[in-house]
């Protein structure tokens, strides 16, 4: 999973973390070598002092050592049994020794030379160093401390200084989506990556504005290109119904018509609406009864019934009223009581009114649970033995759901079927 940690933030840790692992690497060469340089020059002293011992010792028997070098011990080849067990079977050199005894540290260094006869021996006791090695790296591990809080330092600083160009894109892209007139970003940044991105965006919302000007323009021109139609439908279908001894078949057929123009007139003003993306309605502040609606809807839509056993009603429980166009709230409902309609072979379909929401109710072949967010996208549909569809019902509800402020759900009925609900929410809906 991607982190979610602003960049800024990320740019801080990752230049402390490498401030820190570098400190960490240097004190580490630094112990090491000291330690590599150290020993070896420590033998090398050792050996040389020794081998000058020796010499003396061998230019003049009878002087003593040097005072530096009273811990020298000198024996001849019948003699060195004396020396320590461990010292006896030692070629020329210099070794590294564990486990003193007899006065010997626990830890030191022995130079070995056998010369002229002589075995001679020098020790060193390394436990000296011991307390220079401590003082170096507390100094070390002040000093990593150190150079890991001016990294914090140099990283808090230079983020600030490389995100500021991003920072600024940023706010000013949020400016624009607060609903500010869209303006050129490349002119305040300068030629670099920031820039060319800037640059990039801009290119991207003049595409962006060209091609939603040019949807709105198209679903203005539709729409007013249909209502002229829709209206002739209307007045002719009301004239031909208002002719007296109308026969009744061709009465049914007539209202049947007027239904479906007054549904595409509904449903045309609902979609002019989404292209404007604005929560406006023909009139301002118009106030819709939920419950006219359903019973309007419910009209509409059982002739699609034909002749499935199906009983289709409404339930008012209260009474229900919305701020909205009552051709929104048709569209929203038509949609969701057509798709009971569609799916329902058999049983009941209720539209419940009730305190805030409307419940539809079928017993329809159902939903799964986890399906019922995904038949809300477009171009997905149910599954069903006979019923066809583009799948763009829920979608168009759902949209029409976001700009109102409205919720809609779908979930598995407890025995069998399918509940839709649309929650128009405390403060859209008033109860009268």
């Amino acid at each position: 999973m991607q982190s979610r940690r602003k960049l800024r933030f990320r740019l801080i840790v990752t230049f402390t973390l490498f401030g820190f692992g570098l400190s960490v690497l240097f004190a580490l060469a630094s112990l090491y070598v000291r330690a590599k340089v150290e020993n070896q020059l420590l033998d090398q002293s050792l050996e040389a002092d020794l081998r000058q011992a020796v010499e003396n010792k061998h230019a003049h028997p009878d002087q003593p050592p040097h005072s530096d070098l009273i811990v020298v011990w000198f024996w001849n080849d019948q003699t060195v049994y004396q020396a320590p067990l461990a010292w006896q079977g030692l070629p020329s050199g210099v070794y590294d020794m564990r486990g003193g005894s007899g006065g010997l540290p626990r830890h030191y260094k022995l130079a070995v030379v056998r010369k002229y006869g002589l075995d001679a021996f020098l020790t060193y006791d390394v436990s000296r160093e011991s307390l220079g090695k401590r003082q170096l790296i507390t100094g070390l591990v002040a000093a990593v401390i150190l150079f890991s809080l001016l990294s914090l330092a140099v990283g808090y600083w230079l983020s600030r200084r490389v995100m500021r160009p991003v920072t600024d894109l940023a706010h000013r892209l949020r400016a624009f989506r607060s609903g500010r007139e869209l303006e050129p970003l490349a002119p305040h940044f300068a030629e670099d990556e920031v820039g060319e991105l800037a640059a990039a965006l801009d290119d991207y919302a003049q595409r962006q504005s060209a091609m939603i000007q040019r949807d709105r323009e198209f679903n203005a021109d539709v729409s007013h290109e249909l209502r002229t139609p829709l209206a002739v439908i209307a007045s002719t279908t009301e004239l031909l119904l208002a002719t007296p001894d109308l026969p009744e078949k061709l009465h049914t057929r007539l209202q049947r018509i007027g239904r479906a123009v007054r549904q595409s007139t509904e449903l045309t003003q609902a979609l002019l609406l989404l292209s404007r993306a604005e929560r406006s309605g023909p009139v301002d502040g118009e106030t819709t009864d939920v419950a006219k609606v359903v019973e309007d809807v419910i009209d509409t839509h059982r002739p699609d019934l034909g002749r499935k056993p199906i009983d289709l009603r409404a339930e008012i429980e209260t009474a229900v009223t919305v701020e909205a166009p009552s051709s929104v709230v048709a569209v929203a409902l038509g949609n969701l009581v057509g798709n009971a309609c569609k799916y329902t072979q058999e049983g009941e379909i209720v539209v419940r009114v009730q305190a805030g929401r409307v419940r539809i109710e079928d017993t329809g072949p159902g939903i799964a649970a986890e399906d019922a967010e995904r038949l809300f996208e477009r171009g997905v549909r149910g599954e069903g033995q006979t019923v066809k569809g583009a799948g763009l019902g829920l979608a168009i509800v759902r949209r029409l759901c976001e700009l109102y402020g409205w919720r809609v759900s779908l979930a598995p009925r407890a025995d069998r079927g399918t509940v839709a609900t649309l929650d128009f929410g405390g403060e859209t809906s008033t109860q009268a």
